[in-house]
């Protein structure tokens, strides 16, 4: 395998302080109706960074440029220098077509890790809302909780086998809440809130993470503030804007 990456892919990742890495696809597997899991070899550990990291894939888009697509790591396996992401392919774009047509032995262009929304490591309880896109990184960052400790998720799926569950250490508390859209708009908040209305939130000290579509992380934020939840303990970030691809650089516009 050429383990060079492209030379723009280089200056890029030289600019943000990242690492660039030629990756090769190990596998792909359907994981649900929205979600593929996709398996990379190379410099696994450096790439994914810390739990609530991502990595940027570098693709050519239907036009034939190259593009960037970010996507949070799932999962990362030391001993076989190997990360999965599990993306999204309920919609049109870059990203969703490479990770469909994939196959073992591809390579592909990868910079990482990316982000700044780590654990909370003081907090008692953490919970993480959002969409399908949210899961991957809400269950790496659970699975870091130094324990005890509590875990909640609050997660609108738009197929009943979105619901995707996984394993965690005996000694975490966890609760799940899966919304069904039940054919709400995408950028409609009005089903996690309902779930987060349903829900008491634990008396002790928390953390929220906000992950998805960009209207609906902006309701949530005031939502959440309507709990009680001050700002430092509010993290948030929107994956992608409904009826906009996203930018080049892999992020939805934000104006």
């Amino acid at each position: 395998m050429n383990r060079e990456p492209d030379a723009s892919t280089v200056k890029l990742a030289e600019r943000t302080g990242a690492n660039a890495v030629r990756c090769e696809v190990v596998s792909t597997t359907r994981l649900s109706t929205s979600l593929v899991e996709i398996a990379l070899r190379g410099s696994a550990v450096t790439l994914a960074g810390a739990p609530g990291n991502d990595i940027m894939i570098r693709l050519n888009d239907a036009n034939g440029r190259l593009v960037s697509r970010r996507y949070s790591v799932r999962d990362v396996d030391a001993e076989k220098d190997e990360l999965t992401l599990w993306v999204t392919t309920d919609h049109e774009g870059p990203g969703s077509t490479w990770v469909q047509s994939a196959k073992s032995g591809d390579e592909i262009d990868v910079i990482g890790p990316r982000g700044k929304i780590p654990l909370d490591p003081v907090a008692d309880w953490h919970l993480w809302m959002g969409d399908v896109s949210a899961l991957a990184a809400a269950y790496r960052m659970a699975a870091s909780i130094e324990l005890p400790g509590r875990a909640i998720f609050i997660i609108e799926i738009d197929a009943a086998d979105d619901a995707l569950g996984t394993t965690f250490d005996e000694g975490l508390g966890v609760t799940g809440i899966f919304v069904e859209r039940r054919g709400r708009d995408l950028n409609d908040p009005a089903g996690l809130l309902s779930g987060l209305a349903a829900f008491e939130l634990p008396p002790d000290l928390g953390h929220v993470y906000l992950f998805g579509e960009f209207h609906v992380v902006r309701a949530l934020l005031v939502a959440v503030a309507d709990r009680g939840i001050a700002a430092e303990q509010i993290s948030h970030k929107p994956y992608w804007r409904s009826g906009l691809s996203n930018a080049e650089h892999g992020e939805p516009d934000k104006s």
